[in-house]
């Protein structure tokens, strides 16, 4: 008797112990107990603040009174905006642009970074210099080299003969838009450049021995081995290239603040004039509440692209 009842006492805390050990060595849980943090800080600085955004871009709210709902009206202004059609002109333009030049000049670095050759660490931490400096620093940089009138580029194509007066490289609209772009790659090469060694340096060199053997001339080496192996890792770094060109701020704000005439204004740089300095902060929320499908189709570029890391290891992509 007396064992029976020691057995109906045992029994309840063994279960009890066999559900706590279970959970504490289910990974699938462990993940979930391991995310929370993580997660709560996400929602409270990103979820909520987008949510927020968005709510704002539904209202006619301004700095000092609170608004309410107009719905569609301020997405419907917009669309009659020209200078919002003219950020948006911008923002692609200076996207795709300088997203091009960074992946090319990127790969390039990458692939002589990738070599033997005396000095390669050096060399290496040299290009990262200018992804370390503070963006204000290097918008600040830029902005005297492109000054109107002390400009190191304009006096030194005047005293090689090439030019007879300074070059106006942020009073025209032109010369600004070409003028910012530059500085957006100088700023955005390290990071591509790094990443894709990074990338280049887990393709396995017998491969490239096998394609030599066979006749492959470095050409053919990079086009069949190098860049499809490469593919992975370029869906990546260029989705994340994107999106910083596609939102950068500091850069345009410092140097031009969106001028002259609205020539360098992006949908980020407009939204902060219109919510902060111009007060309408429903305005504003509606303008960068605009970017997000811009934004959305460069994750889901990320996604797809990733899929080919099957290809990379020998499968076949879906």
């Amino acid at each position: 008797m007396a064992t029976t009842t020691e057995a109906e006492q045992v029994t309840p805390v063994g279960e009890d112990s066999s559900w706590y050990e279970r959970l504490k060595h289910n990974r699938n849980w462990l993940g979930f107990l391991f995310m929370v943090p993580a997660a709560a800080i996400l929602l409270v600085f990103l979820a909520y603040p987008l949510g927020l955004g968005v709510w704002l871009g539904f209202t006619d709210v301004k700095v000092g009174r609170p608004g309410q709902f107009v719905g569609f009206d301020n997405y419907a202004w917009l669309l009659e905006d020209d200078v919002f059609w003219l950020s948006v002109f911008n923002t692609f333009l200076y996207t795709v642009v300088a997203s091009i030049f960074k992946f090319a000049i990127g790969l390039w670095l990458a692939v002589l970074l990738n070599r033997h050759m005396p000095f390669k660490s050096f060399l290496r931490a040299i290009v990262l210099l200018p992804f370390i400096v503070p963006t204000v620093l290097s918008a600040l940089a830029f902005w005297w080299i492109y000054d109107s009138q002390d400009s190191v580029i304009s006096w030194t194509l005047i005293e090689m003969g090439l030019i007879e007066r300074p070059i106006d490289f942020l009073g025209d609209p032109n010369n600004a838009r070409a003028s910012v772009i530059v500085a957006n790659i100088w700023r955005g090469i390290p990071f591509v450049a790094i990443t894709l060694l990074a990338g280049l340096q887990t393709i396995s060199p017998s491969l490239y021995e096998a394609a030599t053997i066979d006749g492959a001339n470095e050409w053919q080496r990079f086009w069949r081995i190098t860049l499809p192996l490469l593919t992975p890792i370029i869906a990546v770094v260029m989705t994340f290239s994107v999106l910083f060109t596609f939102t950068d701020f500091q850069l345009i704000w410092v140097m031009t603040r969106g001028g002259p005439i609205n020539a360098t204004h992006l949908m980020a740089t407009l939204s902060y004039q219109r919510a902060i300095i111009g007060g309408s902060l429903g305005e504003g929320a509606a303008i960068a509440t605009a970017m997000i499908p811009f934004l959305l189709a460069a994750i889901l570029f990320s996604y797809f692209g990733l899929q080919r890391r099957k290809w990379q290891q020998g499968g076949v992509d879906d």
